[in-house]
């Protein structure tokens, strides 16, 4: 991305989230109830819920708190039922957008959405319009510090089955297949490694500039209000000029 490595752009971008704790945990409760419904409670015999306990834990979201959503998850017949939806659109500058969602009401989330598109200037569209702009793919994080040898966690990650390994100023970028993702990660945590993030991902193939400075403000409006909706899980995009006013 324009002036930063794509690690610190991943980084600046989890700090926005931690800034927004509050949401953030709201959001990955609702990540634990679905895996514990879909798994079980345990996350030795469940590894999507041990997928998102690791993505908890690395978002701050303590022990006890996690623990607690997972016994609530278990214990409530009566539990909403989320259902998870991608929506596809264009933003301001024909800016791919891909929008994961985790709702118990497919209608109330996709008039949001659309709104969300509208009023930020762009298009809601047909699924499949822009996910072709994308690679889905498992993706870890992990800062540089002098416990961690850069060959070793070189070869742990590509051991584990991991992709492709990349080495930037800050830290460590490590690609898996989304298969692979799971069994890469909880190598890395069983070796000790502290994972800034990990999470599977869209990835942009290509970067898109906007040029209009009210265009800028149409795609940050538009990311306001998704990033506002509890709904909302996640938004990919490939704006590469994001921190241009």
């Amino acid at each position: 991305m324009s002036g930063h490595s794509k690690f610190s752009n991943i980084k600046r971008k989890k700090e926005k989230n931690d800034n927004a704790r509050g949401q953030v945990f709201t959001r990955l409760g609702r990540e634990i109830a679905v895996a514990v419904k879909s798994g079980g409670p345990d996350p030795a015999s469940n590894s999507r819920l041990k997928d998102v306990v690791a993505k908890a834990r690395s978002n701050n979201m303590s022990n006890e708190t996690i623990e607690r959503s997972i016994k609530k998850a278990a214990g409530d017949v009566n539990a909403v039922n989320y259902e998870r939806i991608q929506y596809e659109g264009y933003g301001p500058s024909g800016v791919a957008v891909i929008v994961d969602a985790l709702t118990d009401n497919r209608n109330r989330t996709a008039a949001n959405v659309r709104s969300a598109f509208t009023k930020g200037g762009g298009n809601m569209g047909m699924t499949g319009c822009v996910s072709f702009l994308f690679d889905e793919k498992g993706l870890i994080l992990v800062e540089k510090d002098k416990k961690t040898s850069e060959d070793d966690l070189m070869m742990a990650a590509l051991d584990a089955g991991a992709e492709d390994f990349a080495a930037e100023d800050e830290g460590y970028l490590i690609t898996t297949a989304p298969d692979g993702f799971s069994e890469v990660r909880e190598a890395l945590d069983k070796a000790g490694i502290k994972m800034l993030s990990a999470e599977v991902t869209f990835l942009p193939q290509t970067a898109s500039a906007i040029a209009d400075p009210e265009d800028r403000k149409r795609m940050r409006r538009l990311l306001e209000i998704l990033d506002e909706d509890d709904d909302i899980m996640n938004v990919y995009h490939n704006w590469e000029n994001e921190d241009e006013e």
